[in-house]
């Protein structure tokens, strides 16, 4: 669910990823982790989150709907408390977690409904769900440019506005709070170059998208609490 998995072999999956040291951060900035709670990440791609904060002495548990990556991780990393799923319906127990998290997954899930339904189920009273996800304004354009086209839709078929994320939370009882991360790093920079090649170089020579407006920054970053 991390990655890209309808279009052949993304330029994330050719290089390290780049929102990593970016999703550290806003952990950290967020405030949401703290000892004793149990964690749930949803996405886990090959594990490198879950083997981190495992490392740091968390509770956390994932789920994954990408056999491959699941392999690939343990590959890696060794076993990992990592469930293969294959929708998003969650395998826990309502009220299990404090925490749950999620990156580079929202914007793939059809049903984004039932996927809240499903995290605020499985919270404990007033717990948190922090995720981050592209923001709809600057990525219909990027990946249009990507796909060469509108075969992106598909793939990125959930894509939200800060509004209408916002929005989206409100309604299945969560307070929303956003956190300013900066992601413009050497990934993001090569992959801007990879998919709009001279013109993307150039065009970040002269706008820094961690300088725009929060309502157009390239990534989402927020903090979810249910509100009982």
């Amino acid at each position: 669910m991390s990655d890209v998995q309808t279009h052949p072999e993304s330029f994330s999956q050719r290089v390290n990823f780049g929102n990593y040291d970016a999703n550290l951060q806003f952990l950290s900035e967020a405030g949401v982790l703290s000892e004793g709670q149990r964690i749930l990440e949803i996405g886990t791609g090959r594990g490198a989150l879950v083997k981190h904060l495992r490392s740091a002495g968390y509770d956390v548990v994932g789920v994954e709907i990408n056999l491959a990556y699941v392999r690939d991780g343990e590959a890696m990393y060794g076993k990992l408390p990592i469930t293969l799923i294959d929708s998003v319906v969650l395998p826990f127990r309502s009220e299990q977690f404090d925490v749950v998290i999620s990156f580079d997954v929202f914007e793939h899930i059809h049903d984004s409904d039932h996927h809240l339904e499903e995290v605020r189920r499985v919270l404990k009273s007033h717990g948190v769900y922090a995720l981050q996800t592209p923001n709809k304004w600057t990525n219909m354009v990027f990946e249009t440019i990507r796909w060469k086209g509108l075969g992106w839709r598909e793939d990125h078929c959930a894509l939200h506005t800060r509004e209408q994320l916002t929005n989206r939370l409100n309604r299945h009882g969560f307070d929303v709070a956003f956190f300013d991360i900066p992601v413009v790093n050497a990934y993001f920079k090569k992959k801007v170059g990879h998919y709009i090649p001279v013109v993307g170089p150039a065009l970040l020579r002269v706008i820094n998208p961690d300088k725009l407006p929060p309502s157009l920054r390239t990534n989402i970053y927020a903090r979810a609490t249910l509100r009982q």
